[in-house]
């Protein structure tokens, strides 16, 4: 995976300095930091809404914007697609002729991405002839996303998409992200605050502090190395995984789903068997055993082995194996008085309760 965005971006704001160095390969990197820490502040300087006070921005070896040459690309020759926090959408206008809208803008001779395969690919046939007011919030984030790629762009850019989304329409969201990724090559840069979308989606992440770049690697090894900073103070913990519906037990509510080759017993999920859905299940529901536990009400209890171990905040932070990684929350004094070690195997005990199906 080359290298396709190199930055080297400083930007002085009321509060905090911006100061990014990184050379960003092909596929979804994330960036990642608390409230404030220059995440929204780095994307508007990479697609020119913002002039950097100095540095170098160059996408596929396109130079974007340069302060020793003096050269600074308006947005609109950049090729960047931009879908920020709100669902920006022309009111006036249907779904149909908000995705056809920048299309339209964008010359022939570079358009590579057809209208029609973003409706399919984002399932939105049945609303195009919706005006925005009458769809519902997630529908209209799927819309924007479908017109920021309708410029056939050769960078996406992603501010908190699924911010003010909940917990529900974020499973989707995400699915319609990795299908996007899979089906059209596109790069992204995707920024957040929660660890779990970080995890779950992006090949790299830039943590930000403060403005400060903090640490630019695998995303698993910058949050396993960040500990006790305040980058994690205030970020939120969940497991997001894809599960597959293996078998439906109505009359006791709940559904059978594969996670890898580890069966998880869900609330009842209202799909067909063999689809495919997202879940997310709170690091801190998760309970943590040396020994099986028996007897207890819980109906999953999941072997794994520790991977690491992290403090973080005022909490410590478990990283479990089972086929994937697993996080779990626990207090330190849990974890003095279990002597947890890494290696060590554990249980993993999951109330269905706990678990959230995204739909």
């Amino acid at each position: 995976m080359g290298d396709i965005l190199d930055l080297r971006v400083r930007k002085s704001y009321k509060g905090f300095n911006l100061s990014v160095s990184a050379s960003v390969p092909s596929g979804i990197v994330a960036v990642f930091g608390p409230s404030g820490s220059g995440k929204t502040s780095l994307l508007n300087c990479i697609s020119g809404l913002v002039s950097p006070d100095e540095g170098e921005i160059s996408l596929h070896g396109q130079i974007l914007f340069s302060s020793s040459q003096g050269l600074n690309l308006p947005p609109e020759r950049r090729r960047i697609g931009y879908m920020f926090q709100e669902s920006l959408l022309f009111p006036h206008l249907k779904v149909r002729e908000n995705i056809l809208y920048g299309y339209n803008l964008t010359s022939p001779s570079i358009r590579r991405i057809d209208p029609s395969q973003l409706v399919t690919l984002l399932e939105l046939e049945p609303l195009m002839e919706r005006r925005p007011e009458n769809i519902s919030v997630g529908e209209r984030q799927r819309v924007v996303l479908a017109r920021a790629l309708a410029t056939s762009p050769n960078l996406l850019l992603l501010d908190e998409p699924m911010a003010s989304l909940h917990m529900g329409i974020k499973g989707r969201i995400l699915r319609y992200l990795k299908a996007v990724h899979r089906d059209l090559s596109i790069p992204m840069l995707y920024v957040s605050h929660s660890m779990s979308e970080v995890l779950a989606l992006a090949d790299k992440a830039i943590i930000l502090d403060n403005g400060r770049q903090v640490a630019f690697d695998e995303p698993r090894k910058t949050l396993r190395d960040l500990g006790t900073t305040s980058t994690m103070e205030s970020v939120s913990l969940e497991n997001l995984l894809d599960v597959e519906i293996m078998e439906h037990r109505r009359s006791n509510g709940v559904s059978l789903g594969m996670v890898d080759s580890t069966t998880l017993i869900l609330p009842y999920v209202d799909e067909k068997v063999g689809t495919r859905i997202s879940i997310c299940v709170p690091a801190a529901d998760i309970i943590l055993a040396v020994q099986r536990p028996e007897g207890i009400s819980a109906r999953n209890i999941l072997e794994a082995r520790i991977e690491a171990i992290h403090a973080m905040g005022t909490g410590i932070l478990v990283y479990a194996r089972i086929n994937q990684l697993w996080l779990v929350e626990i207090t330190p004094d849990a974890l003095t008085n279990m002597d947890l070690y890494e290696g060590q195997k554990v249980y993993l005990v999951i109330k269905s309760s706990s678990i959230i199906p995204l739909h």
